[in-house]
């Protein structure tokens, strides 16, 4: 289990905020961190500790978790809420891990890829000829030539060659809307959806004549840049950095953000979301640094795919016909570099934390005109957006459509499962959600969702409030339908208590063996025994059961006679005793008034004895 690392966020500029002087002007819940049903934290000023508990409508349960402000400065100040915050994310991953073992992955799986954690292993020495190799050389960069087929008299309407461009057209209707489906734009564009959704992006913000881009280099780069992305990949291929890059252009075009950034900062956002992924090897950071590899020797295991991507995709810019960037100044191509850089390097997921804390601060102090639009007067100020807004491209996958978060899913999990295989086959430890035999699709997507992409997510509906609303609902929604489907621990069979049925039973399987043992003597092969007999031999005990409860009634009456008989000549004896009692005591009297000897009283008494 990974423990969330001590991230702090932005402090308050009161250099000594007073000792537990924090108030809080609004209650506030947080519903997406959650491990068990209806626990959500709610982060008290009386009591100072988390509760569990609550409910509330949708729209309260995204209002911002918690404001903190310093009593001498009145600033926000979030140290506390960020204590709080890793606290319980430890206490609910600690809680999913000991629940199952596809719960136990699926905390791993969250504590090593989002919270800055790595595996201890055994790093192999490098061999020979892997020494041998200069280490200045960016790998992965291919010689492409696309340019001898263009021109601007031949360039295609959406910068590909495809015969169904009529249907690619009614598919980029909804370029500004959330839900592409760029499935069905790659089906159209003859497998070439991040050319043709730059084409089209850069077309619409009409960023080619701002800076000067030539059409026929722009589209030599997006296709050079497309090649380099890797067909054979499930998740992290062309498909995925046209998602991401459709994505930051629309969050770029949120109401709560017009005007906020200028054009060069807009063109960076969107170069660093097509190149995020470039030669992508379908592996993870981790695996590489594992596995000792080259590009982990190279980056020293910091951020290594990020860097790559990085290298890789400036690199292609120096390519023939491929310098999309060469009418900029040279301070122009400076501070997009920086930008491109600051951005990708942030899609790192190990940096997830950070990048959250930095928003909630910002979202805590965050300025507004009185439009709503968001007051992003420094450059820190736009960038930190800037990288959050790409992170949350990249995360976007639960807030799209069912049917495209959907296939999705199947991807990601089938380039995990192929990570897992070549783990297997090295005799290296599986890593959490690789192993096929044992993860849980619909566990690990509950448990992204509720972990990583809705704190995500609701922290930048805050900041963009409500732009938002609709995104957030999609992924209440579609965490509830990956909920659904969680498959039920199946209950144990019923115990029997009818103790006849059973007696039954094994009656059946004693007569059962019995006669296909005499079947078998007598040679009788074809007839067989069905479930009717079953039926009629409880049927026939049943008949024998009601014959003996008869019987045992019978001799209940019998009983009950014989003992009413019993009654009554008891009845008949104490009568008699009655009438008997007069009778002895006038014999007394007779023997006053006859003068009788004892010997003939005895008789007397004796033969009255007799009589009665």
């Amino acid at each position: 289990m990974g423990v969330v690392e001590a991230i702090d966020p932005a402090p308050s500029q009161c250099p000594s905020p007073v000792p537990g002087g924090y108030r809080l002007p609004r209650s506030s819940s947080y519903s997406p961190l959650q491990g068990r049903p209806g626990a959500e934290l709610d982060l008290g000023a009386a009591d100072g500790g988390v509760r569990e508990g609550g409910g509330g409508t949708a729209a309260e349960r995204r209002t911002p978790l918690v404001d903190l402000f310093c009593e001498t400065c009145s600033r926000p100040w979030l140290i506390g809420w960020w204590d709080q915050f890793k606290r319980m994310l430890n206490r609910e991953l600690s809680h999913l891990s000991e629940m199952s073992r596809s719960g136990n992955q699926v905390s791993e799986y969250i504590s090593t890829t989002f919270l800055d954690k790595q595996n201890e292993v055994e790093i192999p020495s490098p061999t020979l000829r892997e020494r041998e190799k200069p280490m200045c050389h960016i790998s992965g960069v291919k010689k492409i030539t696309h340019s001898s087929s263009l021109s601007n008299s031949t360039l295609p309407r959406f910068g590909v060659k495809t015969e169904h461009e009529e249907a690619l057209a009614r598919e980029l209707d909804d370029l500004n809307k959330w839900g592409l489906n760029i499935f069905r734009v790659a089906e159209f564009s003859n497998n070439r959806p991040l050319s043709c959704i730059m084409f089209a992006i850069f077309q619409e913000r009409d960023l080619l004549k701002t800076f000067r881009i030539p059409v026929d280099t722009f589209v030599t780069y997006v296709m050079t840049l497309e090649d380099h992305y890797h067909a054979n990949v499930a998740y992290h291929n062309s498909l995925h950095a046209a998602d991401v890059t459709q994505s930051t252009h629309v969050l770029l075009s949120t109401p709560a953000l017009d005007a906020v950034f200028t054009d060069l900062e807009i063109l960076a956002a969107l170069f660093a979301a097509a190149i995020h992924d470039v030669d992508h090897p379908g592996v993870s950071n981790q695996f590489l640094i594992n596995t000792n590899s080259e590009l982990a020797l190279m980056y020293n295991d910091e951020s290594v795919l990020e860097n790559h991507h990085l290298a890789v995709g400036f690199k292609l810019l120096h390519e023939e016909n491929c310098d999309i960037f060469q009418n900029l100044t040279k301070r122009q191509r400076q501070s997009l570099r920086k930008l491109v850089i600051d951005m990708v390097l942030a899609t790192d997921m190990s940096k997830h934390m950070s990048l959250l804390a930095d928003l909630k601060t910002m979202v805590e102090t965050k300025k507004v005109t009185s439009s709503g639009v968001l007051m992003l007067d420094h450059y820190t100020d736009r960038i930190q957006v800037l990288r959050n807004m790409v992170h949350c491209a990249d995360l976007s996958n639960p807030t799209k459509p069912l049917h495209v978060y959907r296939q999705w899913t199947e991807r990601i999990m089938e380039e995990f499962f192929r990570q897992g295989d070549k783990e297997r086959e090295r005799g290296m430890e599986i890593s959490p959600m690789c192993d096929k035999h044992t993860a849980s699709v619909e566990k690990s997507q509950v448990g992204f969702i509720d972990y990583i992409v809705h704190p995500l997510w609701e922290t930048w509906g805050d900041l963009v409030h409500p732009d938002a609303q609709e995104i957030l609902d999609t992924l209440e929604d579609n965490r509830d339908w990956y909920q659904s489907t969680i498959p039920q621990s199946p209950s144990p069979p019923p115990v029997c208590q009818d103790k006849e049925l059973n007696k039954c039973i094994d009656k059946f399987q004693f007569e059962l063996t019995l006669e296909e043992s005499s079947q078998n003597e007598q040679g009788h092969e074809g007839d067989k025994i069905t479930p009717n007999h079953v039926a009629e031999d409880c049927s026939d005990m049943d008949k024998d059961d009601d014959n003996e409860d008869k019987e045992d009634l019978m001799s209940e009456e019998k009983n009950e006679d014989i003992i009413e008989e019993e009654d009554e000549v008891a009845m008949d004896e104490e009568e008699g005793e009655e009438e008997l009692k007069p009778r002895l005591r006038k014999e007394p009297q007779k023997e006053r008034l006859y003068d009788t000897s004892p010997v003939e009283e005895e008789e007397d008494s004796s033969s009255q004895a007799e009589d009665t």
